[in-house]
């Protein structure tokens, strides 16, 4: 038998032949349809496995199976019922076909195709609706997880095995294809992927279609960006409920998704907060050695967490506490406890910052986070962690469980470094104490999107928040969303309700969030409609259910786990929407053909990122080899193929040197960026000496500045106005990633009561050829 494509080590064929995704945006909710074809080229029945990634947020909602001319529409059943089911209808020789959510991460499904005859295909279809995130930049983010990385598995713990090949190998192919609608105007589409031309459907620019270009390679997940006019308008849409639903039930009943982004007085932000424990939790597992993107072979995960640690001590405020864990296998902390932040301690913290490496082996981070949790709080001092990783862990539940139950003591900044990052751990351990996630893939610089949370941490603390309805007589409202813990600045706010009872379509209906800011009452009100919107499907009732799902999955009362499963599983199956609880089966009973004999199991491969680590080995890049054979599709003139070739991945494992012969040599670092380098010479209270080193950031000899400085101004005061003017005139475009380490530069400048100031700065323009003004800096 000719193989082609893909084949295992023993030379099995693997049958999925193509994905085909296609996907419809409106406004800010996604729904996702992907179809799988299968097809065995074998000479006996199989069961076909395959695990794949899905955003953690998703709502799993149809799952079907076509054979031929016949099409199986999948139920959801309670998880063990549909797991006997299965394996019952394989028993019997029957198809078969099960989906299920992953009871450590709600991310992970694996799919079985059972009793796949000889010669036979079959095209499975699932859909699932999602959220998009709003990045710093305004832009909507869809992402689909084409990468799956293998997971690290704690010590005596069981998780999802993989069969992984990288991701250059995969041997399916995948189109994508994805339209876009809005009430506003689509100003332009961008994505990690090349793309054809975005295709405008409207003279008004508020529908259009866009495709990935021919020869996508699964190298990478596939992200979209997508940025509307006026993004920032609060919205509500209310959804119309099924037909054939009972009223008065979820499915029933009309939804209203509210999209709400809250307005913040610019006295109150501007005014930065002194006080907070920051806490910075570091991965240094060995995948974080990888580098951060493909083009990008000297920059590492590492190597760049390193770099934002430097710019977040140095924009820290006086007068706050902080400190620094890290963690692998094992996990240390630089201080014993948190410490103040003062010269003499961020000076420590840099200096053993500048030797962290990804040396402490695997991903396990619950234990350092419960070390965390034992320190006790600092009386007027919130605590806001920090947590870099690049989210291979198994463990997931576990881990945000934890991070729940200690949810009143901190608020929990995350960052998902690198492809594959599990979308249910960096979001869930945000969503579970009122921070916020942020996800660096790609060409993805880490540093401005992580100054972006520190600007989150140190604004007013938004307390007192509280959501009231308005609606007509005989209408009421059953809120479907957890009560809201956090707001930020320019940061969407989603909000699910049900409407109980019956109005007229020209009804309106009001929802009023409530909050206390920086100690003063403050509200915003959105009105809207209650006639139900035209042509939404269900995509929001079943937001809504998955928002109440997984609400219920992660609360953490024992006495009432009996309960809560019984009522997790009543919502998803009346919804039609997975849980950790339930799963998708479908039978096919209407077969005349029944198949007999054993049926052979074959593991679709999942692509994993460049430099991920393998399942069972400590999650380092680097000394372990994984064979596959790659087989060439076509065939010669003469009919025969060509013969397989074998071909060995090298990766690399920095494990003990005497296992693997001679020490891997590490590359070549870089040059330093010249702004890090001017920051790294920033003194904690905000000043920068008259030294060397500055003159050699600002691309100057010694004598120069020295000589340009003003008479009867102090050193200090100089050379911190010359850094200004530097960072003013050279460094715009980064300018979100030393604004807050600037700011408190000002307050140190302001506080020193200099004269001849416009003097320094004429002079330091005409120094460093520059032109900024006072007023540009804020003095």
């Amino acid at each position: 038998m000719h193989c082609c494509g893909l084949i295992t080590k023993e030379k099995e064929p693997v049958p999925l032949k193509s994905i085909d995704v296609e996907l419809q945006v409106k406004d800010h909710v996604a729904t996702v349809v992907s179809t799988m074809n299968y097809e065995n080229k074998e000479d006996k029945p199989i069961e076909a496995v395959f695990i794949f990634p899905i955003p953690g947020d998703a709502a799993v909602c149809h799952f079907s199976a076509r054979i031929g001319q016949t099409e199986i529409v999948a139920e959801v059943k309670e998880k063990q019922k549909a797991r006997d089911e299965y394996d019952d209808a394989l028993s019997s020789g029957q198809q078969a076909f099960l989906l299920e959510e992953s009871e450590q991460s709600p991310d992970i499904f694996t799919l079985s195709v059972g009793s796949l005859p000889p010669g036979e295909s079959a095209s499975i279809r699932l859909e699932y609706v999602t959220e998009l995130s709003v990045e710093a930049d305004d832009g909507l983010r869809f992402c689909l997880p084409a990468v799956l990385n293998p997971r690290y598995q704690p010590q005596g713990s069981t998780g999802v095995q993989l069969t992984s090949v990288p991701a250059s190998l995969v041997p399916y192919s995948l189109s994508f294809s994805a339209r876009v609608s809005s009430p506003r105007p689509v100003s332009k589409i961008e994505s990690n992927c090349s793309l054809d031309p975005v295709q405008y459907l409207n003279t008004d620019q508020t529908q259009a279609t866009v495709k990935l270009a021919a020869g996508h390679k699964f190298d990478r997940d596939v992200e979209l960006l997508i940025y509307y006019k006026d993004a920032h308008r609060p919205t509500a849409v209310v959804e119309a409920g099924q037909s054939s639903a009972e009223a008065g039930t979820l499915m029933g009943d009309p939804v209203v998704m509210v999209s709400l982004y809250p307005e913040f007085p610019q006295s109150v932000m501007s005014s930065m907060t002194t006080h907070g424990e920051f806490v910075f939790l570091l991965d240094r597992s060995g995948s974080m050695d990888c580098p951060t993107h493909v083009k990008k072979q000297q920059e590492t995960r590492i190597s760049s967490a390193r770099d934002t640690l430097l710019l977040l001590l140095k924009s820290l405020p006086m007068g706050c506490y902080f400190n620094i864990c890290s963690f692998g296998s094992t996990y240390e902390h630089i201080f014993p406890k948190s410490v103040e932040y003062s010269e003499t301690s961020m000076d420590e913290a840099l200096k053993k910052v500048e030797h962290m490496g990804a040396d402490l082996g695997g991903t396990e981070i619950l234990e350092p986070l419960k070390h965390i949790y034992r320190q006790l709080c600092i009386p007027n001092h919130p605590r806001q962690l920090f947590v870099f990783t690049d989210g291979e862990v198994g463990n997931t539940k576990e881990v945000i469980d934890l991070v729940k139950k200690n949810a009143d003591s901190h608020r929990c900044f995350s960052f998902g470094i690198g492809e594959g990052a599990s979308t249910a751990l960096i979001n869930g351990l945000a969503k579970e104490s009122g921070g916020h996630a942020q996800f660096i893939t790609g060409t993805d610089r880490m540093q401005p999107k992580v100054m972006q949370s520190l600007r989150f941490a140190l604004q007013p603390a938004v307390g007192d928040i509280s959501v009231a309805w308005t609606v007509p007589l005989g209408v009421s409202v059953v809120d479907m969303s957890p009560p809201i813990t956090s707001l930020f600045k320019d940061q969407r706010s989603l909000i699910y309700a049900q409407l109980v009872g019956q109005s007229s379509e020209a009804a309106e209906g009001s929802v009023t969030v409530k909050y206390s800011l920086a100690g003063h009452p403050s509200q915003n009100e959105l009105r809207f409609s209650l006639k139900p919107t035209e042509d939404t499907g269900l995509a929001i009732h079943r937001l809504a259910a998955r928002t109440l799902i997984r609400s219920l999955e992660v609360e953490n009362e024992l006495e009432n786990q009996d309960k809560r499963k019984k009522k997790v599983v009543e919502l998803s199956v009346q919804s039609g929407v997975s849980s950790s609880f339930t799963s998708f089966i479908a039978v096919n009973k209407n077969s005349g053909n029944t198949t007999e004999g054993p049926l052979l199991r074959r593991d679709i491969p999942t692509p994993f990122a460049y430099g991920a680590a393998f399942p069972g080995v400590p999650m380092m890049c680097c000394a372990m080899s994984r064979s596959a054979v790659l087989c060439d599709s076509e065939e010669l003139d003469d009919g025969e193929s060509y013969d397989c070739m074998s071909l060995e991945l090298e990766v690399y494992d920095a494990l003990d040197e005497d296992t693997y012969g001679e020490p891997v040599q590490p590359p070549k670092q870089p040059p330093r960026d010249p702004l890090l380098q001017l920051v790294s010479l920033q003194k904690a209270s905000g000043c920068w000496l008259l030294d060397p080193a500055l003159a050699t950031a600002l691309g100057k000899t010694s004598e120069e500045v020295e000589k340009s400085k003003p008479a009867q101004i102090k050193e200090e005061v100089w050379a911190t106005i010359l850094a200004l003017i530097w960072l003013h005139g050279f460094k715009m475009d980064a300018k979100e990633e030393w604004e807050l380490l600037a700011a408190k530069a000002m307050l140190w400048l302001s506080a020193q009561n200099a004269s001849s100031v416009t003097e320094c700065f004429e002079a330091g323009n005409s120094l460093l050829g520059c032109s900024v003004q006072e007023a540009t800096i804020g003095l």
